[in-house]
């Protein structure tokens, strides 16, 4: 059959973009790769491990993304761009955007690798900005939670005003540059 590991995060994550992560079940997985739960097993050690294998998938996807977004950009330009990118994964991508947020756990140096490589993308994104230190890892906590409400927010159709979100989403970064500068 060809199924590896691999495989079946990639069918699971593809599964909780249309169900969410949250009602993800290894034998929705099961059925659509098209063996028995207990086959599905040789594969995987489990719910948590697939979860764990979708952030890991979501994260290197996001940071290609990322990466290509920023390419070429720095400051206010790279930040709208960087932001944008991220809100539009978020949005394409909702079962994996929601396994992507989730830090990993102490040890597990696989899936701190993978987070490190989003890190250094977001970190040279903001290096128009001039900040080092405490004052850049407060800067990036401020652009990811921006992100990520925003994100959250429209995914669950909580705007209800009528303004645009593009006009919202536009003033956020501008905010957020302001602050950075």
């Amino acid at each position: 059959m060809g199924l590896t590991p691999e495989r079946v995060v990639q069918v699971a994550a593809d599964v909780a973009d249309e169900t969410g992560l949250e009602r993800l079940t290894l034998a929705a997985v099961a059925k659509r790769c098209g063996v028995s739960l207990p086959g599905l097993y040789k594969h995987v050690d489990g719910l948590d491990a697939v979860k764990r294998g979708i952030a890991m998938l979501a994260v290197e996807e996001m940071t290609a993304r990322l990466a290509a977004a920023v390419a070429g950009v720095t400051g206010r330009e790279a930040l709208a761009e960087l932001s944008a990118a991220y809100r539009a994964y978020a949005a394409a991508h909702p079962g994996r955007y929601a396994a992507s947020v989730r830090a990993p756990v102490p040890g597990d140096a696989e899936h701190a690798a993978v987070s490190d490589r989003a890190i250094a993308v977001i970190t040279s994104a903001f290096r128009g900005y001039r900040l080092e230190g405490g004052d850049l890892v407060h800067a990036i906590r401020m652009w990811r939670i921006a992100c990520h409400g925003f994100a959250s927010l429209e995914r669950d159709a909580a705007f209800g005003l009528p303004e645009s979100l593009d006009e919202t989403f536009t003033r956020l970064i501008d905010a957020l540059d302001a602050s950075f500068r």
